[in-house]
């Protein structure tokens, strides 16, 4: 197990926010022994006092639950250096002896490229490992040309591209219910399965985020990596082992399935759109546009939907939506598994029935499942919930990922090529939203999101809509494909 943590970016809000309370959780469940050290590294003019003052406030903000004792321990493992982490004489001064490192590139992606050519020039200590945060490259070719950097520094299996979704409670669950339990497994098809919604709406809006958010929108910032991520749980093939190598293949095999959207298809299956000025509960939200820091002109999406198809025997003819935005409503963050209807209902019913779903409740943490039953009166039916509430997880989800990495285990780490197939899947998306030929829509802040797209509404939005739609399936009719 590695003993040494070099965070690069070590005073940015991923750092504070998460990084540091996941030390004292990891301190707190006894898998960090005193030997461990942690040296932080910015552009920032700060001493080691200094950067110990900026943890115990942050852990204090974020981390006031954990034991005292663990606070104080990931405060007095602390040092600071100085240091322009694209710069090789830098780097090589930071990572200081032969021992192995772990270290965490806590910075925007943009800089990813330049950091990891500064460490192959310093040279790294054999058995030192590379963290990266999502999103790992900005489009397919970016990423191929970050994987063949990464793959000149270290091998493949030194290599952490981590996104803490996959070490979530309620994600793990899904792994969990569909392989113990005989009762799922055989229903775990299209046969018997309709919908796969994955969904992370939440009323939280751009909150000081421009900075980053700004230049990459609901797209990239959520459904292709971490909700791609979850799908590759839902439906991938069960594993022989929870082995890095067998989990990986598995969900690499999802990707691949995937069926790529043509024009016609990114048209008919996908949606963006962008907050207007509204009001969420108690509080007045502007527009996205005139958010500090927003460049109107990017046009940069804060809801994005895709649906899915899987060229597979077991998933022919499911569809899976992908969904996430900001600035709704309300919160829902699940995973909603629709089931068919059954053949026929012998009881003379005259209302609508609702299919089954099974609901993860990705956050908060829980498990759901909706039925139809009986009710007071004979062939009358009802609506019932069964609902589970999981077991509080003995650490939170960076403090998983950096116990995996510390202990050398990436098999909750996206391995290269499964980063590859993740891009490939959304790069018509990509291109087509840059042609414009899906149309930007708006909603209201505090609203369920766009219109539906088929309703003629009062606003321009939906008009556009259908508009643009006309003029894609004029072109699809022109080249046969309609």
């Amino acid at each position: 197990m590695i003993g040494r943590l070099v965070v690069l970016g070590a005073t940015g809000d991923l750092s504070g926010r998460f990084l540091m309370p996941a030390l004292a959780a990891l301190h707190a469940a006894g898998h960090l022994d005193e030997g461990f050290r942690l040296t932080g590294a910015s552009r920032e003019e700060l001493t080691t006092e200094g950067f110990r003052e900026w943890i115990t406030d942050w852990l204090d903000r974020q981390g006031g639950d954990l034991p005292a004792g663990a606070r104080r321990a990931v405060v007095a493992s602390a040092h600071y250096r100085r240091a322009d982490v694209t710069d090789q004489e830098d780097v090589r001064a930071l990572i200081d002896g032969d021992e192995p490192v772990a270290l965490y590139l806590a910075l925007p992606p943009s800089l990813f490229p330049q950091v990891v050519s500064a460490l192959r020039s310093a040279g790294l200590p054999a058995g030192s490992r590379i963290v990266l945060e999502k999103p790992f490259g900005e489009d397919l070719d970016s990423a191929r040309e970050l994987n063949a950097r990464l793959a000149e520094l270290v091998p493949e299996q030194a290599v952490f591209r981590v996104d803490h979704f996959l070490a979530m409670t309620t994600v793990q669950n899904v792994l969990g219910s569909r392989l113990a339990n005989r009762v799922l497994e055989p229903l775990w098809n299209s046969t018997h399965i309709a919908e796969v919604e994955i969904v992370w709406d939440e009323s939280l809006a751009l909150e000081g985020r421009a900075g980053y958010y700004d230049r990459v929108g609901a797209l990239k910032d959520m459904v292709q990596n971490h909700l791609l991520q979850v799908l590759c749980l839902v439906a991938m093939e069960p594993p022989v082992t929870l082995g890095e190598r067998d989990l990986r293949d598995r969900k690499v095999d999802v990707l691949r399935s995937v069926r790529l959207l043509t024009e016609y298809d990114v048209v008919h299956r996908t949606r963006r759109a962008r907050y207007a000025a509204g009001r969420i509960e108690d509080r007045d939200v502007p527009s996205y546009t005139d958010e500090e820091g927003v460049d109107p002109g990017r046009g940069t999406e804060t809801f994005a939907e895709v649906e899915l198809e899987l060229d597979n025997w077991r998933w022919a003819g499911t569809t899976f939506r992908l969904r996430s935005g900001k600035g709704l409503r309300a919160d829902r963050k699940e995973v909603a598994v629709r089931f068919r209807q059954v053949p026929h209902l012998p009881f003379g019913h005259t209302g609508e029935v609702e299919p089954n779903v099974l609901r993860f409740g990705l956050e908060p943490e829980g498990l759901t499942l909706d039925l139809m039953g009986t009710g007071a009166r004979a062939g009358h039916l009802t609506e019932l919930e069964l609902t589970a509430e999981l077991e509080p997880a003995e650490l939170p989800a960076y403090g998983r990922l950096l116990l995996d990495v510390l202990r050398g285990d990436p098999a909750l780490s996206i391995r290269g090529d499964e980063a590859e197939e993740a891009w490939r899947v959304l790069t018509p998306v990509l291109t087509a939203w840059e042609r414009d030929l899906v149309p930007l829509e708006e909603y209201p802040a505090g609203s369920d999101g766009p219109a539906p797209r088929h309703t003629y509404g009062p606003g321009p939005v939906t008009r556009e809509a259908l508009l643009h739609e006309e003029t894609v399936l004029g072109t699809a009719a022109d080249d046969g494909r309609s």
